[in-house]
């Protein structure tokens, strides 16, 4: 009789308090009980406008390749050499004994390509904000951020010792209030994503940088999304501008435009030295493979080389932005390669997305917590390789479904 009294005031094992912390969210339980799981959808071949999923060919506008690059001839050809060359990784950080001279390579073509003195390529572009952002931005110092900024520069900032202010969204306005809230005399960052990537409208960075001037405030834009996408060449959202003079710190990604995995900071020459010796997750951090940096590299030679590409991504931007709103869809301020489709409601978001890929087509859905239940949204990502017909198919299923669901 006196054992039942002892058990229950015995105290949980770790092993039971890290079950009870990772099995309280029960939301992708739930969803994957109603058959209607939408992540980690396992792809069997190359990332290209048509995928193969379950033995399936599917149209892909769910991709971050904006110009079709990830199987180019070319790019995996320059890949495999640098493997044959430089093995499969750099076995440290490239502060260590992980920088090579394909490294050096990239970094000047890409500080030349989006006009600025230096560049530092990162693992990652998440590795990138993460490390940037922290280092900059200290003690009394302000960082102030578009609502709407990736996780990765959220990130870096809950790193960073400033003070963190936001703005609603490309509200400049809200921006100039967070500005004049600052000391006047300590150092200020405003980090803004050049195309934001869920909303797929463009940052105002002409008006922020003219606000930052007033303030003397120091501006730096994630191209992740705008790398080969906006401006002349495809040189990003300060090109886009034509301020890339007053940008003072550009940062973009290889896993889209680029076809790889990586990403980098550009700026000046003394911004990227100190950056050499603080940026955390570039200082204790594997070095970005050869085979990724090789890819980059020839990536953005052919992005110079065919502008074509560009032009024909906006092509079947303006064709697919057009047919949506004829058949009244609501993309939001949307004018670029990704577009959103607002849904607005949880629900019917995932049993969109999951009745397109049984119908063939393959987009993101986009859900609370990552937006507000007001705001769920299917992603709807053009790519140069994809052909006007491919367009009209997936619209017409989104279309149809939508109406079945009374969506529109």
């Amino acid at each position: 009789m006196e054992i039942l009294p002892q058990l229950k005031s015995m105290p949980a094992s770790a092993s039971d308090r890290l079950h009870k912390k990772v099995t309280h969210d029960k939301r992708a339980e739930y969803v994957k009980r109603l058959g209607l799981y939408p992540y980690f959808r396992i792809i069997e071949s190359d990332q290209d406008a048509v995928v193969t999923i379950n033995n399936k060919r599917v149209l892909m506008f769910g991709s971050n390749s904006y110009l079709g690059l990830t199987n180019h001839p070319e790019i995996k050809k320059a890949t495999k050499d640098a493997i044959n060359k430089y093995g499969c990784g750099c076995a440290g950080s490239r502060f260590l004994n992980g920088t090579l001279d394909i490294h050096i390579e990239l970094e000047e073509a890409l500080a030349e390509f989006v006009g600025k003195e230096a560049a530092l390529v990162f693992s990652t572009g998440f590795q990138v904000n993460f490390g940037v952002i922290p280092a900059l931005v200290g003690r009394n110092d302000y960082l102030i951020l578009d609502e709407l900024n990736h996780a990765s520069i959220i990130e870096g900032s809950r790193l960073s010792f400033g003070k963190t202010l936001k703005y609603s969204h490309n509200d400049m306005e809200s921006l100039e209030k967070a500005l004049q809230s600052c000391s006047p005399d300590n150092f200020k960052l405003i980090v803004t994503e050049g195309i934001f990537s869920m909303d797929g409208d463009i940052a105002r960075l002409d008006e922020i940088i003219a606000l930052a001037n007033k303030h003397t405030a120091c501006v730096m834009v994630d191209d992740a999304h705008s790398l080969g996408v906006l401006g002349e060449s495809g040189k990003g959202a300060s090109a886009h501008y034509n301020v890339t003079s007053e940008t003072h710190l550009i940062m973009g990604t290889f896993s889209k435009s680029l076809a790889s995995i990586g990403g980098f900071i550009a700026s000046d020459q003394a911004t990227i030295e100190f950056l050499k010796h603080h940026a955390r997750s570039l200082m204790f951090s594997a070095s970005i493979s050869p085979a990724g940096t090789a890819s980059a590299l020839a990536a953005l030679n052919i992005i110079k080389r065919e502008p074509e590409r560009i032009e024909q991504l906006w092509a079947n931007t303006h064709f697919a932005l057009n047919e949506l709103k004829r058949l009244g869809f609501d993309t939001g301020a949307a004018c670029t390669p990704i577009i959103p489709i607002y849904v607005r409601d949880d629900l019917k978001t995932f049993q969109l997305s999951k009745i397109l890929l049984d119908e063939g087509v393959f987009v993101n859905p986009i859900a609370s917590p990552a937006v507000s239940k007001d705001d769920t949204l299917i992603r709807f990502s053009l790519m140069a390789t994809h052909t006007q017909k491919q367009i009209e198919i997936a619209i017409d299923k989104i279309y149809s479904i939508s109406k079945k669901l009374n969506i529109l």
